[in-house]
């Protein structure tokens, strides 16, 4: 699967099927659930009444009644105790709380269990019809509870039960002309029968039955018959959300899709050898972030390679003239006359093989400076010992070239002229400056600093020529040398200042270059900040 769709959409197929598993269970157990709260709401009101008459009764009364209820009801009744029954703690307590049980027993028929008020006793009824028999149930006991008081109080004393006992459905005493029934209904009402009709929205039932001695008919109802939710609706939501979550989720990932293969594809051409290649960065997003750290990287890797073909160019070029002057010198030698003449060729390859080495010093420094930030380790300099150091090394080398100390700005506090520098490096830095300036200089090198609160310069200025400004944008680049005022005379293989230039950007400062004021010559300045955050290279 190299698709990203095809991953993320069998990833999301995965899921959805184990939320449609889960989903089914739960459908299931909320099923039952209501299946049973259905059964108990129907079943509350009539087992409680009957419950309720039951405590006001002796044992030969309850006897009676409860042979009675059998055969108006059709069902099965018992009054047996809680041990005989078998019921848990659980169920003990929700009858003690007056609820009533209803413990399923078949595709229709449940056993229903009612506790008597304050006594150890319970009612239990195995009912296989629950709406019809219960209703019929219902009927008798509440005609036999309105026939004992006078007709005016009848539909006080139904409203009293129907908030009392908690019955499930509605409960009403109507007029014989105000009962919703057709002509034969009413005759049969008159007549005492029950009559059964179907609700208006064809899902419930009515149960009316007339009251003999009143002009009141009692209806029930409407009791609806109990629709579980069914298993397709669920299996036909989870199939269109697949189907629309599928669709956005192509619609999202082919268009990711299209930019990551922009992507590979410039990586392809810049591993043929196009390094300009270049990946349009399209919004701010992943993959956004990614086009960019590509085109750095790709940027970075042009001019890596692009100063390495340089770099090798110009090691040739400088290796070229040392290494013909010492094949020369040997020559010379070997065809010396006397020792004065061999004292002279050797002193002359002596100097070549010390500028073959320092050119091979500048050029392991400029590489190594230029694969990444080497470990800086940052800490307090005190610019006048920096200072005074660097003169104290390299002023020796020139006598005919004053290297003096200029006229410096801040560092008058208690602590000091302090900068936060990498000791080494900015000490390399700063001899490349010098030696640099004492090649040009006529008669003078001044170096001075200016010291605020968050940032730090140094200036090397000479009483040379100076740089043209035309030269001053690439004056930095490697193996650079000009031939007019700075000429090649002076020595130097022109990594030098490179070296300056990436050591004081590890600083997170810059190297400038700028015309003197003091001396008329070159002005090479660092700038930096005092003070380095953790973690800004």
């Amino acid at each position: 699967m190299n698709s990203i769709f095809l991953r993320i959409y069998g990833g999301m197929l995965g899921v959805l099927v184990l939320v449609a598993v889960l989903g089914v269970l739960s459908l299931h157990l909320l099923n039952e659930v209501r299946s049973d709260q259905y059964r108990e709401r129907l079943a509350h009101g009539t087992f409680t009444l009957m419950a309720d008459n039951l405590t006001r009764m002796n044992s030969v009364e309850r006897t009676r009644a409860v042979a009675l209820w059998e055969r108006l009801l059709g069902i099965p009744l018992a009054l047996q105790s809680s041990n005989e029954v078998g019921i848990d703690g659980s169920q003990r307590t929700r009858l003690q709380r007056g609820q009533v049980l209803v413990e399923h027993t078949g595709p229709h028929a449940a056993r229903v269990i009612s506790q008597l008020k304050g006594q150890d006793l319970l009612l239990t009824g195995d009912v296989q019809q629950i709406s019809e028999q219960l209703a019929r149930a219902t009927i008798y006991l509440l005609v036999d509870e309105l026939i004992r008081y006078p007709v005016a109080e009848q539909a006080r004393r139904l409203a009293e039960l129907k908030q009392s006992k908690g019955f499930g459905f509605d409960l009403r005493l109507l007029a014989q002309t105000d009962a919703d029934m057709d002509e034969d209904q009413r005759r049969r009402v008159e007549e005492g029968d029950t009559v059964m009709a179907l609700g208006k929205e064809g899902n419930s039932i009515r149960v009316f039955a007339g009251i003999s001695g009143t002009p009141w008919v009692l209806e029930i109802g409407p009791l609806y018959q109990m629709n579980p939710y069914p298993t397709q609706l669920l299996v036909l939501i989870a199939a269109l959300g697949l189907s629309l979550i599928g669709l956005v989720v192509y619609l999202l990932v082919r268009q990711l899709e299209r930019r990551l293969s922009k992507v590979e594809t410039a990586a392809t051409q810049i591993t043929q050898g196009s390094l300009e290649t270049r990946v349009v960065v399209q919004g701010a997003d992943s993959v956004g972030r990614l086009a960019e750290a590509f085109n750095g990287m790709a940027e970075h890797l042009q001019r890596s390679l692009t100063i390495q073909r340089e770099l090798v160019r110009a090691v040739s070029h400088e290796l070229r003239t040392p290494v013909a002057r010492l094949r020369f010198g040997l020559e010379m030698i070997a065809s010396a006359s006397n020792d004065q003449a061999r004292e002279k060729y050797l002193a002359g390859m002596d100097n070549d093989i010390q500028d073959l080495d320092k050119l091979v010093d500048e050029m392991l420094m400029y590489a190594r400076l230029e694969q990444g930030a080497p470990a800086l380790h940052f800490q307090r300099v005190d610019l006048d010992a920096l200072l005074d150091q660097v003169i104290a090394e390299l002023a020796p080398l020139r006598r005919e070239v004053r290297v003096v100390r200029g006229t410096c700005q801040g560092g008058e506090d208690a602590q000091g002229a302090w900068v936060e520098a990498e000791p080494r490096y900015l000490h390399r830095a700063l001899q490349n400056l010098v030696s640099n300036a004492m090649r040009h200089a006529e008669s003078e090198v001044s170096l001075s600093y200016q010291l605020g609160l968050q940032r730090c310069r140094i200036d090397v200025e000479d009483d040379g020529p100076g740089v043209p400004e035309t030269a001053w944008d690439r004056i930095f680049t490697p193996f650079t040398r000009l031939d007019d005022s700075r000429t090649r005379s002076s020595g130097g293989h022109g990594l030098g200042l490179s070296i300056v230039r990436r050591i004081i950007h590890w600083h997170n400062g810059r190297a400038l270059i700028g015309k003197s004021v003091h001396l008329g010559g070159a002005c090479f300045s660092l700038s930096w900040p005092r003070e380095q955050t953790p973690g800004a290279q």
